[in-house]
């Protein structure tokens, strides 16, 4: 493996543009009495809304300009709908509210452009946060906050191109996780991770779904991924869910701000008790489900269909994540998805007799362990899952069968530390794993083993280790170059450099304590 460097901070939240230090410093600023909860939700509101305030005045100057020759209506809706910008009223617009900062009456004018945005534009009905008028808010750092926003340019065909806004908006978003602690896992996936699995399961085009789909991440990477290969937004079709309203609503601004369509239900709602699409067949899963969640009411599904491969425990959700995942898989589709490590070995409550169900089905494509550290919100090691129903199916699509085979990788000694408790896969690590996974399962890939690191094992082999998943117990060790040189020899000559070593350290000792004693340190009290 190449030698990694330590990057930023900010290379781990897709932003490094130059004023988002100052953002953060004006929101923490506005704290006062508020967790980041809330005040993220004041801040990343009025990004949204000064940036389709920019978008839409481009497009509205535009139309002015060609007002007299072409006959065009600037105030006309369907003149920004048509191109995928939202028309935002006057009393929303960005110069309505920077002219209104110093008023005492400035939240209640946001709470007002806010819900005149929602009424001009169905996408965003009750979605954006109307909340700004609270007499909690300071109102004078609600001024200040306005004032820098309105310094940074937003719109314009620049910023979209560079994605500007979607790069401030996944800062913030990692940000307010690491601020938030372990709540922020709510709703941030760490970046590396969305890459790699949309990286290793290419989602070219189908229908992509993800059940518990936090701020949208996995849709945004996987629209990126699509577009970087050529292909069109109209080639994938997104699909989602999310029980948390806030989080719900993130999610929805954050798909809004890029304009990419999706199916995220017609409200928030929890996966298992109230499935937005039930029967929805998707050709990719992509998730990243709450870790090891007690909660999930289990006990009032104990005959639920999904349940093929056995009934989850009643107080871990983990294996009824799974079980959902493959229920909404298409015959040919692929899952990727997080999960905690223990999900590899558990034989707890039944879930043992699950994954050994699922293995003698001949359903576990992938397992890969991850390095520790990669979220901000929790310390539990982590490893990816990648589940077929079928992997005959899968020769539909150009791929090996690999009929009672499974990948392990091993990528646990990857990434780099980019703070002193936070790591991150690089771009290069990303590119390694994926390049393993396609070599092995695509029919021109050039597979081979490579010991410490990963190795194709078949079901005898799982069945040999009581059908334990974890990477570590099939790779082995990594191989050591032999040099040639004899033990005898190498260690006579290792032995001869040491104690000549002995001899130097000896000499530089005693000048040391010479030179010491001169200066009136000679170590006596």
């Amino acid at each position: 493996m190449a030698k990694r460097t330590k990057k930023s901070k900010n290379d781990g939240n897709g932003a490094n543009l130059g004023f988002e230090a100052k953002l953060w410093t004006m929101a923490d600023k506005m704290r006062g009495h508020m967790d980041s909860g809330e005040y993220k939700h004041v801040v990343l509101g009025l990004i949204f809304l000064k940036y389709i305030s920019d978008a839409f005045q481009e497009k509205y100057e535009a139309l002015k300009a060609t007002q007299a020759t072409e006959y065009t209506d600037p105030e006309d809706r369907d003149e920004y709908i048509s191109e995928r910008i939202f028309y935002v009223p006057p009393e929303a617009r960005w110069s309505h509210i920077q002219n209104s900062a110093k008023q005492p009456e400035i939240g209640g004018i946001i709470d007002t452009a806010m819900t005149s945005l929602e009424r001009e534009n169905a996408a965003l009905k009750g979605v954006l946060n109307k909340n700004y008028a609270r007499p909690a808010l300071d109102k004078r750092r609600l001024g200040e906050l306005i004032d820098v926003i309105s310094d940074i340019g937003l719109g314009g065909a620049a910023a979209q191109s560079q994605d500007l806004l979607g790069r401030v908006y996944e800062y913030f978003l990692g940000r307010f996780a690491a601020a938030e602690g372990k709540g922020g896992g709510e709703f941030y996936t760490p970046q590396c991770i969305v890459k790699l699995l949309v990286e290793m399961l290419e989602p070219y085009h189908g229908r992509i779904f993800d059940p518990c789909c936090g701020s949208g991440g996995m849709f945004v990477q996987s629209e990126k991924f699509v577009e970087e290969h050529g292909g069109k937004r109209d080639d994938v079709s997104i699909y989602g869910q999310e029980s948390n309203p806030t989080t719900w609503r993130l999610a929805k601004m954050n798909l809004a701000i890029r304009a990419i369509d999706a199916n995220l239900g017609k409200t928030f709602a929890d996966s298992f008790h109230d499935d937005q699409h039930a029967d929805l067949k998707a050709d990719f899963i992509i998730a990243n489900p709450p870790f090891n969640m007690s909660d999930w009411g289990g006990a009032l599904l104990q005959e639920d269909a999904r349940w093929k491969y056995g009934k989850p425990p009643a107080n871990n959700a983990n294996y009824a994540w799974i079980q959902h995942f493959v229920h909404h898989l298409a015959a040919d589709g692929t899952a990727g998805f997080v999960m905690a490590n223990g999900s590899m070995s558990t034989n707890t409550s039944g879930e043992g007799e699950i994954r050994r169900s699922l293995i003698d089905n001949d359903m576990i494509d992938c397992m890969v362990a991850l390095p520790g550290q990669l979220f901000y919100t929790t310390q539990i090691p982590v490893c990816l899952w990648f589940i077929t129903r079928s992997k005959k199916a899968q020769r539909r699509k150009g791929f090996r069968e690999r009929k009672g085979e499974t990948l392990f990788i091993d990528a646990r000694r990857m990434g780099a530390l980019i703070d002193r408790v936070h790591r991150e896969l690089s771009a290069e690590d990303i590119t390694t794993i994926a390049g393993v996974y396609h070599n092995w399962r695509n029919e021109k890939g050039a597979y081979e083993d490579k010991a410490g690191w990963w190795k194709s094992a078949t079901l005898d082999d799982i069945k040999k280790h009581d059908y334990v998943l974890t990477p570590g117990r099939y790779v082995g060790a990594e191989e050591v170059e032999d040099d040639g040189e004899p033990f005898e020899e190498k260690m006579q000559r290792l032995t001869t450099t040491l104690y000549a070593q002995f001899k130097e350290s000896a000499k530089l000792e005693k000048t040391i304590r010479k030179n010491l004693e001169f200066l009136g340190f000679d170590g006596k009290e």
